[in-house]
């Protein structure tokens, strides 16, 4: 099973040094690792050095990186959907729009790197995915995006079902559908697909519930805004079902205050270090392993409440 952790914190923290250091000491313990990066600028390259595409590129033993980028999943994505249509559609009319021409809405992107990020966990190449996002509310909001997208389905659907408008039109559905589908209109031939959609977004969720498959760590130095941001991130994860597995403090020796404003989680100061030598840093990081015993996010179940 492919286990992937996550690192949240304020801008310059050092949270992508830390993915980074993360991953090649995984990969140095014999894990397939995949770091996932989404940087548009040669930052990423220069920090791993190596050229980091938008396909996985090994750039050590064990260890692969890969730069996500939204036009590019957007084109790969039309291509498959233009393959869809093609399948129900008599005269398909997405063939003549090319996934070169679109730009990414607002909203799209965390849909498409959900799904490709799906794909590499599903795929058995990796024990170990790394991903380096912005580590903030967006960051948050991609991993929601499953349970969001889940609510949506489920109450516009029956929105619909009970509608006037649909009352009205289903007599005329299956005459008009049968002159432009390539199948009849059913009740199992269109389900089909949304049971599938509903069936990957449960896993997802499940996946992002259990620690044992999805964590995110803490990444703070000593300054009272970067813990204040870090704090202000655990408490946002609850609200996706994400468990946060610990802090990491970074550039800082430990200090009381510090553990105090993080209890219970555990806390794992991380000396100063140059990237020139990753071995320090790597022997300093934690067990990340120990998410699993990390206090679970708090649920409430609304219909028991009186």
């Amino acid at each position: 099973m492919t286990i992937t952790y996550t690192f949240l914190g304020k801008g310059g923290t050092g949270r992508t040094t830390i993915a980074f250091a993360t991953a090649k000491k995984y990969a140095s313990l014999g894990k397939r690792v995949l770091f996932v990066g989404q940087e548009p600028t040669p930052t990423l390259s220069l920090l791993l050095g190596a050229n980091i595409s938008p396909e996985p590129t090994e750039i050590d033993s064990n260890l692969k990186a890969v730069n996500i980028q939204a036009a590019s999943l957007l084109e790969s994505g039309w291509e498959e959907l233009k393959k869809l249509e093609a399948e129900y559609i008599r005269t398909p009319f997405f063939k003549k729009v090319y996934g070169q021409e679109l730009g990414v809405l607002p909203g799209v992107e965390g849909i498409l790197t959900i799904n490709v990020m799906r794909g590499y966990s599903a795929s058995g190449e990796y024990d170990l995915i790394i991903y380096d996002g912005t580590g903030d509310k967006e960051t948050l909001r991609l991993l929601g995006s499953a349970e969001t997208m889940s609510w949506y389905i489920r109450r516009f659907r029956q929105v619909i079902l009970d509608s006037d408008l649909y009352k009205a039109m289903s007599p005329f559905v299956q005459p008009v559908s049968s002159a432009i589908l390539n199948v009849d209109w059913t009740g199992d031939n269109f389900s089909q697909p949304l049971q599938k959609a509903n069936e990957l977004l449960d896993n997802a969720k499940a996946a992002i519930a259990d620690p044992n498959q999805v964590a995110a760590f803490l990444v703070t130095t000593d300054d009272k805004v970067a813990i204040a941001t870090a704090k202000y991130l655990w408490g946002s994860a609850q609200q996706v079902n994400l468990t946060v597995g610990g802090v990491i403090l970074n550039q800082a020796d430990l200090a009381d205050n510090v553990t105090d404003e993080f209890a219970p989680l555990s806390v794992t100061p991380i000396p100063r270090s140059s990237t020139e030598d990753w071995q320090p840093l790597m022997d300093a990081l934690p067990d990340f392993s120990q998410a699993v015993k990390a206090p679970k996010p708090i649920i409430i179940d609304i219909k028991k409440v009186k």
